[in-house]
């Protein structure tokens, strides 16, 4: 019997996309299912980069790819691989003294300062990491997968989306660019800044391509939090959260519409050959990593990263048994419910 076939829509979330990597890595373990398409932004775009190249070699090819380039990422010698710097890190930015009148000020003040200044030469580590891990030769010319992955388009405001048979670092890292932290990376005269801007991750390309009709979506933003921020540091983390799942939450309302028009009849004949119907599942950060922080977006401990993993190892062993079966014959995200 066949797998059942799935895409990967992965956002993105700094190093909190190690929660990827566990859900991804147990994945690749089921039998019955196949990943047949990717979509992401920012660490969601290198997740899915490094999983399509992966996917070259098989399934367990695309295990241990995941595995080093996280290594990898932990192993970097800078600290501001994920817009991080010396002082960020667990150890030294705990929560409370993010709650404090000096952190505030230190963040006014860092908020003064351009990364045209700061990082003249604009350094980013995260680059020769990615070279490392991902053959993009190889990825563009030998992958038959569907891969898409965002950028935000600064001059215009538009969602970029770049494809797998043009793909390199460079559009990674555009997708990845966070403006406070990098210079905006340019392809072909065009300055673009990190993708999940405006597509977190992008969803409509999987509507027009040869590509499942089930979506899983893999978050790294929680939806739901029962308490309300209260200090400078919760209310910047949790406008952080709401900014970054604006463009998806748009994106699922208009799945849903168009599944409304369809199950009630209200398109035309020749309207309802236009559409398609897309069954959504999702694995998502809420209760899975309501109690990270934005400031640990930064944190590339391996020990932390570790954590993370597990953490996807067991939201996926949920999934599976929860709604596998599902797969091919209805969604078991409801569109209506959480984003009314």
């Amino acid at each position: 019997m066949a797998p059942r076939k799935i895409s990967l829509a992965l956002q993105g979330g700094g190093s909190h996309g190690a929660f990827q990597w566990g859900v991804i890595e147990r994945l690749l373990e089921e039998d019955d299912l196949e990943i047949a398409a990717l979509t992401g932004a920012s660490a969601g775009a290198m997740n899915a980069v490094v999983l399509a190249e992966g996917l070259i070699g098989g399934k367990a090819s695309a295990a241990g790819k995941l595995a080093a380039f996280w290594r990898a990422v932990s192993d970097a010698d800078s600290r501001n691989i994920f817009g991080d710097s010396g002082i960020w890190t667990a150890a030294f930015n705990p929560d409370w003294l993010r709650n404090t009148p000096a952190f505030g000020w230190i963040q006014t003040w860092a908020s003064t300062m351009s990364p045209y200044d700061f990082n003249p030469f604009n350094l980013n580590p995260l680059r020769d990491v990615l070279e490392r891990a991902v053959d993009f030769t190889a990825l563009r010319e030998r992958s038959a997968l569907p891969l898409f992955i965002a950028a935000t388009a600064v001059r215009t405001s538009e969602s970029k989306i770049f494809r797998r048979q043009d793909i390199t670092a460079t559009h990674v890292m555009a997708s990845a660019c966070l403006p406070q932290m990098f210079q905006a990376v340019e392809i072909d005269g065009e300055a673009y800044w990190d993708g999940g801007f405006l597509a977190n991750p992008p969803l409509w390309p999987l509507f027009y391509d040869k590509t499942p009709d089930d979506i899983l979506l893999i978050s790294l933003n929680p939806f739901h939090r029962p308490e309300l921020p209260r200090t400078p540091a919760e209310i910047l983390d949790r406008l952080n959260e709401i900014t970054f799942n604006s463009p998806l939450v748009a994106e699922l309302r208009a799945i849903g519409f168009v599944q409304k028009l369809l199950d009630e009849g209200m398109l035309t004949e020749s309207a309802r050959g236009r559409y398609r119907r897309m069954l959504v599942h999702a694995i998502t950060a809420d209760g899975r990593l309501n109690d990270l922080s934005m400031a640990s977006k930064s944190n590339t401990d391996w020990a932390f990263l570790g954590d993370l993993r597990q953490r996807g190892r067991q939201a996926a062993e949920d999934w599976l048994k929860t709604h596998l079966a599902s797969v091919g014959v209805k969604s078991t995200l409801d569109l209506k419910a959480p984003f009314q």
